[in-house]
């Protein structure tokens, strides 16, 4: 089972979602709204056009996405195709502002669905597909298309029962992000290898900072849905599953990520981990290290933009890979929000014209300016193979390597009670029996789990050969 997952690797890291405006001739958006429609459509033939104008008259495709944050990249994109394609399509984008699941229900069942669909999130996939507002895209895939994206291929991230309903562009890419100045103070040459390094490294960065209000480490820790950011990325790149997963077991045991938990505790204890931190948001940690005043942290490939225009460093600043348990890289370090991005909508009255710019849209000169624009990093081998990096300070470390890789998809379950992240959390911060915690954790994730595969919802089979060094290698060598 192993071999199935084989050049498929990266994770499924920030995407955001492109879909179709409206349905009509006339290129209004649905009821949903009709804000921030881009497009640059054909002007309509006068009264006095001859009948061969008449012919000539574009097919308007409708195009939808909540990617407000590469609004810019898309529309010049799309403007782009408007422009140079040949067969007389003009596609007409309108970019969500929110609420864009909704308000596609609303436009598919008022038969105003677009044309194109851009999938918002693995769980948006398979909610999409039950819904019927992806067609499958198997027989349209040319040659090339195979080649180019078959090892990125898989069940529950970019297919549902064998069928492809989308492709990968981007994704991020997680690494350790730290103060160089902090370091260099503290006599400390290379970033942790292992997790009792980073215990040590910890302190003696707050020993060298404390004095100037600086301390060794942080996280997001007020969040319940991503302060356990740095779990995964640690623990993936020592061999284990994802988010408490077990690939092997087909199972939840929340056991994997002990050693990880006990290491952040202990920097609690030690006082190494900023004053506050149980009520620090992501933007106001970045906030905080932009100033010089964190050692370290985990995060994503967002950090370097952040730290270009949202909060400008005031420090040198570069990231590595994190640490693992050992010192020993047993797997790879997932990439969130990769595998997906556009499909064609099963209702589109021009499937044919829809599937032209859907191709186009996928291709490798399209897709590397993905990355060099700065909106993500390429998951495509092809494209990665070709495309510059963005003129980004600090991106480098963020580029993928041999470690980076799409991962098997997770069982969403729906559990009774705290989650993991919080009550994973809760003992960082304040301790008590993590033997006790883990006992419960399991019990009810995979309650949930055995509910969720009694009702056919997920499937969920243990894969006893799964091996996640096998994963290295499939972006980047």
């Amino acid at each position: 089972m192993a071999r199935k997952w084989l050049g498929i690797a990266l994770t499924g890291i920030l995407a955001s979602s492109l879909a179709a405006c409206g349905g009509n001739n006339e290129g209004n958006a649905s009821p949903s709204g009709s804000s921030a429609a881009s497009g640059t459509g054909a002007a309509s033939a006068s009264p006095a056009a001859s009948p061969a104008a008449s012919q000539a008259e574009p097919v308007k495709l409708n195009f939808w996405t909540p990617d407000r944050g590469a609004t810019d990249h898309i529309k010049a994109e799309i403007a782009r195709y408007n422009e140079t394609n040949k067969d007389h399509i003009q596609v007409e984008v309108n970019i969500m502002a929110e609420n864009y699941d909704q308000q596609l229900d609303i436009a598919f069942a008022s038969n105003q669905a677009p044309d194109i669909v851009r999938v918002n999130g693995l769980p948006s996939l398979s909610v999409f597909v039950k819904k019927g507002y992806l067609a499958p895209l198997d027989d349209l895939l040319t040659p090339d298309m195979k080649e180019r994206f078959g090892s990125l291929l898989r069940e529950g991230v970019n297919q549902i029962g064998g069928k492809t309903y989308t492709l990968p562009n981007y994704g991020t890419t997680q690494r350790l992000i730290y103060n160089v100045e902090l370091f260099e103070k503290a006599g400390i040459k290379e970033p942790p290898k292992t997790l009792q390094e980073m215990i040590d490294v910890a302190k003696k960065l707050t020993a060298a900072g404390k004095a100037d209000g600086a301390y060794g480490i942080a996280g997001n820790l007020k969040s319940t849905g991503s302060g356990l950011r740095f779990a995964d990325p640690i623990g993936m790149l020592s061999g284990m599953g994802s988010s408490g997963y077990d690939y092997k077991k087909g199972a939840f045991d929340f056991a994997q990520l002990k050693p990880i938990i006990e290491a952040y505790r202990q920097m609690k204890l030690d006082g190494s981990f900023i004053p506050g931190v149980e009520q620090l948001d992501i933007d106001p940690l970045r906030a905080q290290f932009a100033e010089g005043k964190i050692g370290m942290y985990v995060s994503t490939a967002s950090e370097p933009l952040v730290y270009k225009n949202q909060f400008p460093a005031k420090i040198k600043w570069a990231s590595a890979l994190p640490p693992t348990i050992d010192g020993q890289q047993r797997g790879i370090v997932p990439v969130g929000n990769a595998g997906i991005f556009i499909g064609l909508s099963p209702k589109s009255e021009h499937k044919e014209e829809a599937w032209k710019f859907i191709e186009w849209m996928y291709s490798d000169e399209v897709l590397k300016s993905y990355q060099e624009d700065g909106v993500g990093l390429s998951v495509v081998p092809s494209v990665i193979a070709k495309a510059g990096k963005p003129a980004i300070n600090g991106i480098d470390g963020f580029m993928p390597t041999k470690f980076d890789a799409i991962i098997p998809p997770v069982p969403i379950v729906a559990i009774e009670g705290m989650g993991y992240q919080e009550a994973l959390i809760k003992y960082i911060l304040v301790g008590g029996d993590l033997d006790a915690v883990i006992k419960d954790l399991n019990a009810r994730y995979n309650a949930a789990l055995d509910k969720a595969k009694a009702s056919g919802e997920v499937k969920a089979e243990p894969m006893p050969d799964f091996d996640l060094s096998q994963l290295q290698g499939t972006l980047a060598k």
